[in-house]
């Protein structure tokens, strides 16, 4: 079996997706639990965000250097619950992490500094403005099995830096991964209630999160869209705001002057590398007619020559699937573009000796269309589709044939054109000659548009999120008696306002003077009782 079993309601077996072996169990959280987590964490909040920020700063900073001496060993346990080669789970999730917060602490204080509001209008000289960062309390933060440390920890941090509590929640396949996390916090010694982490089913805990009486003061969810739709709804009677990241179905676009070396290693790297098991990974490849011949000739040689199996050693490109039931959707899109006329280019060899263990031989598709469910639905596995276009107007128009929008990418020696074709792709994210990097890249916001998603992570404007923003205005004449359009109504507060707005946008000079005259008689009324 090479998915997580639950043998009785007090624990969560996982399993090896590579190999079968059990590699270990988690205590399962009853729903009275997480309430009184939820509570714990909502008491705790106050004195966390009253901490100066240079003293959350220190805690964070030890989840970073507990990370980074225990790099191995967590890097094994992301390869065994999710199935992933050690080398994935070193560069994609334990480097990012450490790279991310990092990129966190050193940008803290920027990102909450209280900013200044540049003047909007002559009338209002006497007014001073800011924004402050605040944070919105609890957070729920609900994290996917593809990258368990990777994608949650880019909230996390924030989270925590901002001032906030967390409710952390990952998925069943990847309990492991969720005590390591835990195990991390722990280390760095937070207070009681700053964070925890709950393996609940999630139907369970997403109701839990989002209950009238005592719910989080924000959601984040990774997942599918229709969990994110439900999830969405459920807010909504509370009006707790979400951030939804829920996949997609991404294209990349290959020009006649694209490096074709560079492509071809880019789509094999972004499409199949976690077993295609990337929400913003390369799904579709649409070709331009000029190169296609020699693209998918190089691909297959290349594709060809990758190493799929368990990860047990460091000598393996390709890992297994995560989840038994993400396999029969891999299966069920294949077998429907067979039917309808897709060939076959390139297929890797599984040995048999894994058979019984959750892998789907890479796989490269071409002859392929737009009726088919593979190039129409998310596949989250490790195969391609390659399509040959016309021109890249015909590119450009069967990207945006979709009901998601990620990321997208544009493959070209031309950087400005490139850059240019890239942008009419309907997506959050677009990259040049290159294609889900940016998710390791902890500058740059993250999410989609569409059905892939609300609300950014990664960078300002993920950290943002994090936090509402709350505008203070002082008052330069405090020693007035009153501004100039209060109590008590006449007549010559009526012809003085009209002047004020003659001075700022009458049409002729002097207009504007007359209206500096009548706005001017009306300046001793602040001062008068």
């Amino acid at each position: 079996m090479s998915t997580p079993q639950t043998f009785d309601l007090s624990q969560t077996v996982c399993v090896n997706p590579a190999t079968g072996d059990i590699v270990g169990y988690s205590r399962m959280n009853t729903p009275a639990e997480a309430r009184e987590a939820l509570r714990r964490a909502r008491a705790a909040q106050a004195a966390w965000a009253a901490r100066a920020l240079e003293e959350r700063m220190r805690y964070i900073a030890r989840i970073r250097d507990y990370l980074v001496d225990h790099a191995d060993a967590v890097s094994d346990t992301i390869a065994r619950d999710v199935g992933k080669t050690r080398v994935e789970a070193l560069a994609t999730e334990v480097l990012t992490s450490a790279l991310a917060t990092d990129y966190y602490l050193r940008n803290a204080r920027r990102f909450l500094k209280p900013r200044k509001v540049r003047g909007g209008s002559l009338l209002f000289l006497n007014k001073r403005s800011r924004i402050f960062r605040v944070p919105f309390g609890v957070i729920g933060i609900i994290a996917p099995w593809n990258y368990p440390l990777g994608i949650p920890m880019h909230e996390i941090v924030p989270a925590l830096l901002a001032g906030n509590t967390v409710i952390f929640k990952t998925a069943p396949e990847t309990q492991m991964v969720g005590r390591k996390i835990e195990e991390m916090i722990q280390a760095a010694g937070l207070p009681d209630g700053v964070f925890t982490h709950l393996n609940i089913p999630g139907a369970i805990i997403g109701q839990i999160l989002l209950e009238p009486d005592n719910h989080v003061d924000k959601l984040f969810f990774t997942g599918s869209v229709p969990v994110g739709k439900t999830l969405m709804a459920k807010a909504a009677e509370t009006l707790t705001p979400v951030s939804l990241e829920l996949g997609g179905n991404d294209p990349m676009l290959v020009c006649p002057d694209a490096h074709l070396e560079r492509a071809v290693n880019g789509a094999m790297w972004a499409g199949l590398q976690n077993s295609g098991q990337s929400c913003g990974g390369v799904e579709r490849v649409y070709v331009h007619q000029d190169v296609y011949e020699p693209f998918i000739g190089l691909l297959k040689r290349k594709v060809e020559a990758l190493r799929q199996g368990p990860n047990t050693h460091h000598n393996v490109d390709i890992g297994a699937m995560c989840t038994e039931r993400q396999l029969k959707t891999i299966q069920r899109q294949v077998d429907d573009a067979l039917a309808k006329g897709a060939t076959l280019l390139a297929q890797v060899r599984i040995d048999p000796a894994h058979a019984q263990a959750n892998f789907y031989p890479v796989t490269v598709l071409v002859d392929v269309d737009h009726t088919m469910e593979l190039m129409r639905e998310e596949t989250f596995g490790p195969v391609l589709g390659v399509m040959k276009v016309d021109d890249m107007e015909q590119a450009i128009e069967l990207a945006n044939d979709s009901n998601l929008g990620l990321t997208g990418s544009v493959w070209s020696r031309d950087t400005r054109a490139a850059v240019a074709l890239g942008r009419r792709i309907h997506a959050g994210v677009i990259t040049i000659n290159d294609h889900l990097l940016t998710h390791g890249m902890a500058e740059t916001p993250w999410g989609g548009v569409k059905e892939s998603g609300i609300g950014r992570s990664h960078g300002e404007l993920g950290f943002d999120e994090m936090t509402q923003p709350q505008v203070v205005t002082t008052e330069l004449l405090h020693f007035a008696k009153r501004n100039l359009f209060w109590h008590p109504y006449d007549a010559k507060l009526y012809d003085g306002l009209k002047g004020a707005l003659q001075l700022l946008h009458g049409r002729a000079w002097n207009e504007r003077l007359r209206g500096l005259f009548r706005f001017a008689a009306l300046l001793p009324r602040m001062f008068r009782d």
